[in-house]
């Protein structure tokens, strides 16, 4: 498994290329602006998009979907179905063409490569940590030092806090790729992230 991270200055986010050397094939994940960085990526890896991945539906995560459509005609775009019917502005549905969905428990898979989605609401209904392998890609459930907010529409604190639960309890120090700034750990979350602590407490 081979992952690039391209940042998208406009909206400050981490996208990310995730590839299967074996097939050549990759997923996009969290394209939140027309940033032609993405693209460039998958070039540069000679690789073939097979999906489009959302850790949650915000705009500042489907942004760049519109633009990718266009080039990659007939690629799905995977969201939960509970940050389907998200309202403008932070979502503008009408905009993304088909949708596939996925929930918890489900696996996306792509050569070797092998996605599993864990529905960890809290920063929206919807919201999902995609884990391959040693990796997870948390979007806005879990950050270095923090966590998402979750007051927004369809946000919950209560919701969050059974999420960061579950991903404490999984085995390992599994690498964090998150929505926003840096990467970490999980081991380094465990000890360092209040938030997360704060709901270990209460497991």
């Amino acid at each position: 498994m081979v992952i690039k991270t391209v940042f998208l200055p406009a909206v400050s986010t981490n996208c990310y290329v995730v590839a299967d050397e074996g097939s050549k094939r990759c997923a996009i994940l969290d394209p939140g602006a027309p940033d032609p960085h993405i693209l460039e990526a998958v070039r540069e890896g000679g690789w073939e998009v097979e999906y489009i991945l959302l850790t949650h539906a915000h705009y500042d995560h489907t942004r760049g979907i519109p633009a990718l459509r266009k080039e990659l005609p007939g690629v799905p775009v995977y969201v939960h179905p509970a940050d389907s019917k998200m309202s403008k502005p932070f979502f503008f549905i009408e905009e993304m063409g088909e949708l596939t969905f996925y929930e918890d428990g489900d696996h996306v898979k792509m050569g070797d490569v092998d996605f599993e989605v864990l529905h960890t609401p809290g920063h929206t209904a919807g919201s999902v940590v995609l884990r391959a392998g040693d990796t997870l890609f948390t979007g806005d459930t879990l950050f270095k030092g923090s966590m998402g907010r979750t007051d927004l529409p369809g946000g919950s604190y209560e919701d969050m806090k059974a999420s960061l639960r579950r991903l404490a309890a999984l085995e390992g120090n599994l690498t964090v790729l998150p929505g926003h700034m840096d990467p970490t750990t999980l081991d380094h979350e465990r000890v360092y992230n209040y938030y997360l602590k704060e709901a270990m407490k209460e497991g």
